[in-house]
């Protein structure tokens, strides 16, 4: 086998070799390299010390010298050279308490996560796989190395790491892998926000998002999303759907393209479905309220997980209105745009379509036809560039106020009404006519 090493990667090994020491790129590196898949990252495993590692090269950094790893520079590019090491106990569940610097590439592969993420190559000595990476990669499955508890126990975030790369990859995940995340589950309790988010996004943006269903299965959402459990528990007795909650959320992340703030919107457009279900007396069950319910459930998720500002304001503002239903009308439409905002309606657009596709076939070409009808009268819109905010309104409140109309709390609603004759009738969105309009309003006012 042969792997396309980058040429400068190829020469910081060749320095290591030419000094005596071995050295091999590692990991996700050549797992990628195998896949066809371009690696994001080209790591160096080596015999060298740090020390030795930082004597050899002009420019390095001691990103993490106290586990061995030292990122040499290669004119702008940083490339991670780390020691063969043997981990001492983890009694944090993250970080080892002690590491011991190792002449021995096997004892360095045995401590890494996962079967194909402890293979190492060298354009010499070709691929070392010691514990069955390439046949785990052909049986398309996701493995421990060696005993899957002891290496939960060393990370509890790499239980999530299991289901993150079985999604991306589209792998199942072995047997007694799978049971280890099942028993060990409640480890991830001591896992930072911050790194349960970085993961759970990854799994999102995959190939296959529904894999989430493996991390309800073995418990593992029940530590950092219960939320989703309970919609997972959460039936539909409506024509309008013909599963679970939680299923109607996974079939919908498929849906959607994959984007970092759709698949998330996907992910909790209907979180709050189980807090407001009512079945009435002829058991049907109803969701009102859900949209504006599960704004307020999404934005207390998301802060938990430690998301940015802005990712957690688009997302509770698509879920808000994800079930809002305006009809073709352009006028109905520049109304809907207005609300949900300029920015958001286009994903809005998508967050529905995925939606209606994930519910069941009751009425389905009706739904669609209108969703059809809207994105058409909102192409006709941008296309005629007619004015959906006050961001677009022909006058501002300078405009007003030259004007003679007096600057204040007035002067804002005086422009709202503006912006609402505009939304009724854009033929009025210009200067002149929404100056002659204020006037009319103001002397009616009086």
């Amino acid at each position: 086998m042969t792997i396309n090493i980058p040429q400068k990667a190829e020469q910081i090994l060749h320095i290591l070799n030419e000094a005596g020491y071995e050295a091999y790129v590692v990991g996700g590196c050549v797992r990628d390299s195998i896949l066809d898949r371009v690696p994001g990252d080209w790591d160096i495993t080596t015999s060298a010390l740090p020390e030795q590692v930082k004597e050899l090269f002009h420019r390095t950094v001691d990103t993490g010298i106290q586990h061995g790893t030292v990122t040499v520079m290669m004119g702008k590019e940083g490339f991670e050279v780390t020691t063969y090491r043997v981990d001492g106990e983890y009694h944090d569940g993250r970080h080892p308490d002690a590491v011991t610097f190792t002449r021995s590439l096997e004892e360095d592969l045995k401590r890494r996560d996962f079967t194909i993420n402890a293979m190492a190559y060298h354009p010499g000595n070709g691929l070392v796989d010691l514990f069955g990476g390439m046949e785990d990669i052909n049986r398309k499955i996701i493995r421990c190395v060696g005993d899957p508890v002891e290496r939960f126990t060393e990370d509890a975030l790499r239980m999530l790491r299991a289901v993150r790369f079985s999604a991306q990859l589209g792998f199942t995940v072995e047997e007694n892998t799978k049971a280890a995340l099942s028993r060990m589950s409640g480890n991830l309790e001591h896992v930072s926000a911050e790194r349960i988010q970085t993961e759970l996004v990854k799994l999102l943006v995959s190939d296959h998002p529904d894999y989430l269903r493996t991390a309800w299965e073995t418990g593992l959402t029940r530590e950092f999303l219960p939320e989703f459990d309970a919609c997972m528990e959460t039936a539909q007795n409506t024509p309008h759907h013909c599963c679970s909650v939680g299923e109607h959320i996974l079939k919908s992340l498929t849906e959607i393209e994959n984007d970092r703030l759709l698949r998330i919107t996907m992910l909790l457009h209907d979180i709050a479905k189980p807090v407001v279900k009512k079945t009435d007396e002829n058991g049907r069950d109803h969701f009102k309220t859900h949209g504006p319910a599960g704004e307020k459930l999404a934005g207390k998720i998301l802060r938990r997980l430690k998301f940015d500002n802005v990712t957690i304001r688009n997302t509770c503002r698509l879920i808000r209105y994800h079930d809002l239903r305006p009809t073709p009308d352009a006028e109905d439409v520049r109304r809907a745009v207005n609300l949900i905002g300029e920015e958001l309606f286009p994903l809005y657009l998508k967050v529905q379509k995925a939606d209606l596709l994930s519910q069941s076939t009751y009425r389905r070409e009706e739904k669609l036809a209108r969703l059809s009808g809207v994105t058409e009268a909102y192409q006709g819109i941008l296309e005629r560039g007619e004015c959906t905010s006050l961001k677009t309104l022909a006058v501002s409140g300078k405009d007003l106020i030259k004007a003679g109309h007096p600057a204040g709390p007035a002067l804002g609603a005086l422009l709202e009404r503006l912006l609402d004759c505009v939304l009724k009738d854009p033929t009025l969105n210009t200067k002149e006519k929404l100056l002659e309009t204020a006037e009319k309003d103001s002397i009616k006012t009086e």
